[in-house]
């Protein structure tokens, strides 16, 4: 049985219809990734689906005592009050456990006092088993896991929401939903404020969720990770495909083969059905059927280019007048011209069409260093191994916000010095910066005229570059200062591509990127004949992509040969090869400094120790209380009391680990 369904939804706009004739479920565990283009209205779909905004024509079926949790882009909205902090507004979803924790209280008071009654021990009896039956003794490690999980270290449990970044408050609200477990949880975008460790936490979070999910995001990694089904909504509709996303593309690719090659079996259709007019139309006896054929064949293309109706589904039977063909005065000629012109309907139309090539081959050598520090006079940021990049090889720089990525892009450029060592570019090398391009655009251009500013092209030539990238008709002359950071991103795409540079280095690309322009950047990267160095979060781009993978760690940047798979592995292998190294013996002049990941290991297992003690004491403490042991009872409470204590203590230091 489904916990959501929907029938023939439709949300317009005046004469704009943004979607029409949606038909979808969520059944019970259903995980569904929602992708398309920006601006096709998968945000929209998702408010007339929790009920946030009416349909315009259909409904939403939503099955009986379904709880439904949502987390949108805009997170301020979603709380009651600002005034809450981080932790106590995690603490809301408790209210219930936390009420029987008081009324607990009450009773233990009650017994503490020496007034013990039978039917006083059965009422406590009764309510510690609810309460620990409802996770009452786990409730605030469960909210501390979620911090931590998120991002949020101890010392901003404190911190006011309305002193939270945007950012922040969505990851609250995230964090609020995780804990509150509703049947059906719709996320939008929920990695846009995560950095990786957080994105992967919340990666097996949902992969173990017993409910439904719904997801919009970008990251196509992560749904590779969490979904098993991906809708995917286009001007053609909503489109089913099972599996995760890369089973999707995989799909999608023979579905739209499939489509087209259809397509051009009711063309070479209507083209036959035009040659009998044309051989037909003069003669008397056949001149009324060759007329009632080229009125229908006039109204099949009219509403293919219309877009209201795929091509490879039409039948005669099926085109009614209501696509008027009144006051046209179409020739034959017109009429052939049209079919031939006809494109098949299709998300491909929808993606940008990018292509890298070289203004001139550089050498094998791209770049070497030799002892390189790089960050600012005074402020070196992290020192590099040796460092040999060939050409062909795409290099992609990994590592924390703030570690000194882009301060090592910039130094390539030249805009920096290095603060010690030396870096030598190879011969006739031509760099390219995306993050250049993207922060040089002049606000008070149009689109046309900051593209003519960058290459002194005819206008018909810049349009039709400019057409590959999705500025089409009078896109290209909004301002620059209107435009979306998705559409910042593709027209900067747009110029690096006529750069023509053969070594690039960019930032962040796919940032604001739709998935379509994602894909048509990989594929173009891909092919392209020279050199990338990649600063990027996008792990499906760096996966697709990287032959070799440069973390930046610890103030140090190492090289790990091969991809992203690779590397994860060799990481993996460290982080194992820590935890087994035996303890260095204690010596009295220096004692060694306890290594991190074994003092996280070893928190972990107390913790687990400690968790199982609360457990026994527990079922202890329901022993003594139907044996009505009092003096016992009091003893294991004051003992389940100071290990819970303990407990959280060693938690805080495991956050502080962790």
């Amino acid at each position: 049985m489904a916990v959501l369904s929907f029938n023939n939804l439709g949300l317009s706009f005046g004469d704009f219809d943004l979607f029409v004739g949606l038909t979808g479920e969520i059944p019970h565990g259903a995980k569904i990734g929602l992708v398309g283009p920006n601006g096709i209205g998968k945000t929209t779909l998702l408010r007339l689906l929790v009920g946030q905004e009416p349909p315009s024509a259909g409904a939403v079926q939503i099955a009986k005592g379904t709880r439904i949790g949502y987390l949108q882009q805009e997170a301020a909205a979603a709380f009651q009050t600002l005034e809450r902090t981080v932790y106590e507004e995690l603490l809301t979803v408790f209210a219930d456990l936390r009420a029987q924790e008081a009324a607990l209280h009450a009773l233990e008071e009650e017994l503490a006092q020496g007034e013990i009654t039978e039917e006083l021990l059965e009422r406590y009896g009764a309510a510690q088993e609810a309460f620990e039956q409802a996770g009452g003794y786990e409730y605030e490690l469960r909210i501390r896991q979620t911090l931590t999980g998120l991002g949020f270290p101890p010392d901003q449990h404190d911190l006011l929401l309305a002193h939270c970044s945007g950012g922040q408050q969505t990851r609250v609200l995230l964090g609020r939903l995780l804990l509150e477990k509703p049947d059906l949880l719709v996320l939008d975008e929920p990695t846009n404020h995560l950095d990786v460790e957080a994105v992967e936490w919340l990666e097996e979070t949902l992969t173990r969720w017993g409910g439904a999910l719904l997801i919009v995001s970008h990251d196509r990694y992560f749904l590779d990770r969490v979904v098993t089904v991906i809708w995917e909504l286009s001007r053609v509709g909503l489109e089913l495909y099972r599996g995760n996303y890369t089973t999707y593309v995989q799909q999608r690719e023979l579905r739209w083969a499939y489509r087209e090659e259809e397509f051009e079996t009711v063309r070479a259709r209507f083209l036959k059905d035009l040659d009998y007019v044309k051989r037909n139309y003069i003669r008397a006896s056949s001149h009324d059927r060759a007329e009632g054929i080229l009125r229908r064949l006039v109204r099949c293309v009219k509403a293919v280019e219309a877009g209201g109706v795929g091509m490879m589904s039409l039948q005669w039977s099926d085109v009614t007048a209501q696509v008027s063909i009144a006051g046209d005065k179409w020739g034959l000629a017109e009429v052939e011209r049209r079919i031939k012109g006809l494109r098949a309907p299709s998300p491909r139309q929808h993606q940008i069409k990018m292509r890298l090539g070289l203004q001139q081959r550089g050498g094998d050598l791209v770049l070497r260093t030799y002892g390189l520090r790089i960050g600012y006079p005074g402020t070196p940021l992290f020192a590099a191994d040796d460092l040999l990049l060939k050409r062909g090889a795409r290099a992609v720089l990994i590592g924390a916000n703030g570690a000194g990525k882009s301060t090592f892009l910039k130094t390539l450029m030249g805009e920096l010095e290095p603060v010690g060592g030396e870096l030598v570019l190879g011969a006739n090398l031509t760099l390219s910066y995306f993050s250049q391009v993207y922060t040089m655009l002049d606000p008070t251009h149009s689109v046309l005229e900051e593209f003519q500013a960058w290459y002194d092209i005819p206008t018909a030539e810049a349009r039709d570059h400019l057409a590959r990238y999705l500025f089409r008709g009078d896109d290209v002359f909004k301002p620059m200062e209107a435009l979306s950071g998705g559409e910042r991103g593709r027209f900067a795409l747009a110029v690096l591509a006529l750069q023509r540079a053969n070594f690039l280095l960019l930032d962040e690309p796919t940032n604001h990127l739709d998935i379509p322009a994602q894909e048509a950047l990989e594929e173009a990267l891909r092919h392209f004949p020279g050199t990338v160095l990649l600063v990027s979060h996008d792990r499906y781009l760096v996966n697709a992509l990287a032959t070799e993978i440069w973390e930046l760690r610890d103030g140090r940047l190492r090289v790990y040969a091969g991809g992203y798979a690779a590397y994860l592995a060799a990481r993996t292998q460290e982080q194992e090869a820590r935890q087994e190294r035996p303890r260095p013996a204690p010596v009295v002049r220096a004692r060694p400094r306890p290594d991190r990941g074994l003092a996280l290991a070893e928190a972990e297992a107390r913790i687990s120790e400690l968790e199982l003690s609360l457990q026994q004491l527990n079922e202890a403490l329901l022993t003594a209380t139907a044996e009505r042991a009092w003096e016992r009872l009091h003893t294991l409470n004051q003992e389940y009391q100071q290990t819970q204590a303990r407990l959280e203590s060693l938690m805080e230091q495991w956050e502080a680990l962790a």
